[in-house]
């Protein structure tokens, strides 16, 4: 073998070494999936969710009905091969309903949720960053929202304002009350977060560099808090869904003809339907607990995952 083959070969081999030794490397992203994988209640729950998704999502395509259609000479029928889980006392069929009532809901827990992130992520950054008298006065005014009783000033605003906006667009009304209602306690822990991260050494690099204070709070800082936000965002959805139900059962939520689980369920509270047209108000009901309780484990294997002391 001549010595320029010898060195081809172990040329080859280092490279084959560092490419093994790349793929040994575990990035911060590959350690936090990782980890998730472990937690099997974690990903299973994240199976089942993205099912309900992609079910809300190609409503059109798993069900053939239009869930606003009337067709009275059908109306209150039971299951059937037609209509899956019966019709209604106007005719629309149940099941196109559920799916397009997930639609809803999800629209209403992801959007509520991204203006709580927006609002805290700007509040407990300003406040973590400067500190002295603005931090003052931005948590005394979090603490301020934090001290209304939630849930029946939800109702208040919901039943005030509510009357004078179409049922379409009541959907909207919502998504901005949970949002405007929800930010405090996430303001707090970023400003927690943002207060230890500030006397870090890359704080003060990029201070001595001459960056404005804005580019450090959401380009070195907020980023820093991702994590955190995240597992935060993913059980926050898992509340607003369930806010969102209740205030459609209470009548206060998203209004008829647009459907959602809330008002679904709602529908067929009477004591008739509960003992003899159970379809109407399990299906609603498993549908709410079964997303609620899926994002609520996908959330704890996310903390988990990215607690960096948890093993």
């Amino acid at each position: 073998m001549t010595e320029k083959n010898v060195d081809m070969k172990e040329d080859n081999t280092v490279e084959k070494d560092l490419t093994e030794e790349q793929q040994k490397i575990l990035t911060p992203s590959k350690l936090i999936i990782r980890k998730f994988k472990k937690r099997r209640s974690s990903v299973i729950a994240l199976i089942i969710l993205c099912v309900i998704i992609l079910s809300v999502i190609f409503a059109p395509v798993i069900s053939k009905h239009d869930p606003y259609e009337y067709d009275f000479a059908r109306a209150k029928q039971p299951p059937s091969k037609e209509h899956i889980l019966g019709t209604d006392e106007l005719g629309r069929d149940y099941f196109a309903r559920i799916l397009y009532g997930g639609r809803v809901a999800l629209q209403v827990g992801i959007f509520a949720v991204l203006i709580e992130v927006v609002i805290g992520c700007i509040v407990g950054g300003i406040a973590g960053y400067y500190g002295g008298w603005i931090d003052n006065v931005l948590m005394r005014a979090t603490e301020i929202f934090m001290s209304f009783p939630f849930l029946p000033l939800v109702i208040t605003i919901s039943a005030i304002v509510g009357t004078s906006i179409a049922p379409e667009k009541k959907m909207y009304l919502v998504m901005i009350i949970l949002g405007l209602l929800s930010w405090p306690g996430l303001a707090r822990m970023i400003r927690g977060q943002i207060l230890s991260l500030r006397e870090q050494e890359f704080v003060l690099a990029a201070k001595a560099l001459g960056i404005r204070n804005s580019k450090i709070i959401w380009r070195h800082l907020i980023p820093n808090t991702v994590g955190y936000i995240v597992v935060n965002a993913t059980l926050a959805v898992a509340s607003a869904i369930l806010q969102e139900s209740a205030l459609s059962f209470l009548g206060l939520g998203v209004a008829p003809p647009v459907p959602t689980w809330g008002n679904l369920i709602q529908y067929a509270r009477d004591m008739y339907n509960l003992q003899h047209r159970p379809w109407l108000w399990i299906p609603p009901g498993l549908c709410i607990f079964a997303t609620v309780m899926c994002i609520n484990l996908i959330g704890d294997g996310l903390r988990d995952a990215i607690d960096p002391k948890s093993k």
